[in-house]
């Protein structure tokens, strides 16, 4: 497939999220002006390592370490005291955040986090396993046109009248849930002083996001737009109800930031070598034993904002395939290639089992997916090598990579029919190959 040049990039996860997008994204936004996050909130979880330094990102995006101009757009849930913790931890690391928060994005307060958890322990088998950061709640919120937004904050009597009404409101949840006459102990009027106090502290941030980012678009300016979670998780798209409360596909560009779709010139999917994902549902090529834990150990899938360990597999192409259809990318970045050294052989899963039939696409419905059985290839693997000959890899380049590393990409994108211009084989930003250009 020939690659466009692109002045709008959009860079999401085509699986269940934590496949490496925030080091993907610090390396492209080397080029962009402008990044942007359009959909979640802080129930994600980035890490991008810079000369063996780590920065943990959860609502920012992570160009912000590129002293990039940074956008919060309308699609997510802002948890501010969350947003000025990160804000404040650039600053003691000599970054000026050049901050742009949509005045259209909603706000998370307490009560939501207190929801959160107590909807999740009603749900029984249907548990999500949600972060319990308040996010689900607070886009029940929204979409029932019940919601704070970030404008609200900025007008003391606007604030007033609408928190006084979702306060009632979520008290008598709180006591519905709980099956109990006794109240919460939040107290109104401190919450009210405080998100008034948060109000005053963004106001200096907030603009009409859509209206500036189709204008910086009108001047020519590269735009890197950068997704949260993993389309698989995206609340229609993905796998019900075990998934995130966010628009997560490539199509969440355009209603989380107001850029219309012909305005998107390209699309890069994020891919594991393997498969990982927190949280319930069925996972089919799930790995229990020793080659798990091993995969799980050499990848160090343990949770950014939770620091669960993930459940890990090994690479699912047939639920990618269903993801890249979806997302209709123009290309993949693929992660984690070296964390799979010394697994012999390695398997990909290449179609679902379902009552004796071999299916076509990925069911979605997780009663179906629960029952089904994965197919399977082998490939044999490849040895494992210190972290400075990784190094000496991507310096070198893609030629540079073990034959059976390479046979393996090669299988991966004959079977998605996709072409991979990005391998990450290592944590840093300098870890990385690149195959030809992306912008």
């Amino acid at each position: 497939m020939e690659i466009k040049n692109s002045q709008t990039l959009v860079i999401t996860g085509a699986s269940w999220g934590d496949e490496g997008k925030g080091k993907i994204v610090d390396l492209l936004a080397s080029e962009a002006e402008i990044v942007v996050r359009f959909q979640g909130g802080n129930n994600a979880g980035h890490t991008v390592v810079v000369e063996g330094k780590k920065y943990k990102f959860h609502l920012l995006p992570s160009g912000a370490i590129q002293n990039k101009i940074i956008v919060i757009g309308n699609g997510l849930v802002v948890d501010p005291k969350v947003l000025f913790e990160e804000l404040d931890m650039l600053k003691k690391e000599g970054f000026k955040p050049n901050l742009k928060i949509s005045e259209t994005a909603h706000i998370i307060f307490p009560f939501h986090n207190l929801i959160d958890g107590l909807e999740e322990g009603k749900k029984g088998d249907y548990a999500a396993g949600t972060t319990m950061r308040g996010i689900g709640p607070t886009y029940c919120d929204k979409m029932s046109r019940f919601g704070i937004r970030v404008y609200d904050l900025l007008d003391e009597k606007i604030f007033r009248t609408k928190f006084e009404k979702i306060f009632e409101l979520k008290r008598k949840m709180y006591k519905t849930l709980v099956n109990s006459d006794k109240d919460w102990d939040l107290d109104k009027e401190e919450i009210f002083k405080q998100y008034l106090e948060y109000g005053n502290k963004l106001k200096q941030y907030v603009i009409n996001t859509a209206y500036y980012l189709n204008q910086a678009i009108d001047e020519g300016k590269k735009i890197l737009f950068e997704g949260a979670q993993g389309a698989l998780l995206g609340i229609d798209h993905g796998m019900y109800p075990y998934g995130t409360s966010s628009v997560t596909w490539s199509g969440g560009v355009c209603a989380g930031s107001g850029v219309g779709p012909t305005r998107i010139n390209k699309l890069i999917g994020v891919i594991k070598a393997y498969t990982s994902r927190v949280g319930g549902g069925p996972l089919p090529t799930e790995l229990h034993g020793d080659i798990g834990h091993k995969i799980r150990e050499q990848g160090h899938e343990y949770g950014t904002t939770t620091g669960r360990p993930r459940r890990v597999g090994w690479i699912d192409l047939f639920n990618l395939k269903y993801s890249i259809m979806i997302n209709h990318y123009d290309s993949l970045a693929i992660t984690l290639l070296d964390k799979l050294a010394g697994i012999d052989p390695i398997k990909l899963c290449i179609g679902y089992n379902y009552n004796g039939q071999s299916l076509k696409t990925w069911p979605i419905q997780s009663e179906i997916i629960e029952k089904c059985i994965p197919e399977y290839i082998e490939m044999p693997g490849w040895e494992p090598l210190p972290s400075e000959e990784w190094s000496r890899i991507a310096k070198e380049g893609y030629n540079s990579l073990p034959d059976k590393a390479k046979d393996y990409i090669d299988k991966i994108e004959e079977i998605l029919g996709i072409e991979s211009v990005i391998i990450s084989i290592g944590p840093d930003r300098s870890d990385t190959i690149i195959r030809k250009s992306i912008w």
